[in-house]
This record gives C-alpha cells, sequence and structure tokens, in this order.
C-alpha cells in the first residue's frame, strides 16, 4: 500500500491577517487582564499585610498582660486572677490560629501573584514589540525628492 502524500495547506492572505490580528487582540487582552488582577491581589496583600500587623501588636500586647496576670497570680492566687489568666491565654489562642490563617491565603497569594507579574512583564514586552514593528512596517513609502529627479534628467539630457 503505497502511503499518500499529505497537502500542504495554504493560506489566503486574507485569513493570514485575520489570525495575526487576532493573535494580537489576544495579547493585548492578556495584558489588560494580567494587569487588573494584578492590581486586584496587590489589593489584597496589602489588606493581608495590614491583618497581620494588627494581630502581631494585638499578641504582643496580650503577652504583656499575661506576664503582668501571671505576676498577680502568684502574688494573690484567687479565682479571679486565673480566671484574667485563663481569658488572656484564650485571645492569645484566638489570635494565633486568626495570623496562621491570614500567613495560609498569603502564602498561597504570594506565588500566583509573582507568577502574574511575570507574564505581564513578557505580555507587555511582545505588545510593545509588535507596535514598534507594525510602527515600521506602516510607514508610507518616501517619494523621490524632486531636485534629484531634475538632476538625473539633466545628466541624461548632457
Amino acid at each position: 500500500m503505497v502511503a499518500k502524500k499529505k497537502a500542504k495547506k495554504t493560506v489566503s492572505s486574507a485569513a493570514a491577517v485575520k489570525m495575526v490580528d487576532a493573535a494580537m487582540a489576544d495579547l493585548a487582552e492578556v495584558t489588560t487582564t494580567s494587569a487588573r488582577v494584578i492590581l486586584t491581589l496587590s489589593k489584597e496583600s496589602k489588606k493581608l499585610t495590614t491583618t497581620t500587623r494588627r494581630l502581631s501588636k494585638k499578641r504582643t500586647l496580650l503577652m504583656r498582660k499575661k506576664k503582668s496576670a501571671a505576676g498577680k497570680m502568684k502574688m494573690v492566687p484567687d479565682a479571679a486572677n486565673r480566671k484574667n489568666v485563663k481569658l488572656i491565654e484564650n485571645e492569645i489562642a484566638a489570635i494565633r490560629k486568626e495570623a496562621a490563617r491570614v500567613a495560609g491565603q498569603k502564602a498561597t497569594l504570594t506565588p500566583e501573584m509573582t507568577a502574574l507579574k511575570t507574564i505581564s512583564k513578557r505580555a507587555m514586552a511582545y505588545t510593545r514589540a509588535l507596535e514598534q514593528a507594525d510602527k515600521v512596517l506602516n510607514k508610507p513609502k518616501k517619494k523621490r525628492r524632486r531636485k534629484k529627479a531634475v538632476r538625473k534628467v539633466a545628466e541624461i539630457q548632457v
């Protein structure tokens, strides 16, 4: 059995132009979409950073309170002081739990954001390069200066 040769694909100029324009449009869309998503993620990242700072400050304040409450409990070991220390420890545990949750969110957000930033940079660079190439390719054809044409005619006549 003889293997059939595959026919080579031919592309019309209109189809080629359409494909190039579609690719450029897709690239522009990726650029704008990734920029928008980066803005959203950076806002979320800032919120998580402020939350982390707030929780850290609250935790340090509670640690100081716990230390002073423990000192009071050593001096006067009554039920009120024990209750106070226990409340402070419960608050510290809740803050640790919240901080762990925020850290987990931030850990998943950071790699995604860095990947999007690199993609956005690439897309912007490609877009810029294509725009410059289009600018060069779409320049109007230079017209010959009249002076040179007159000079050539004069040389021919002599």
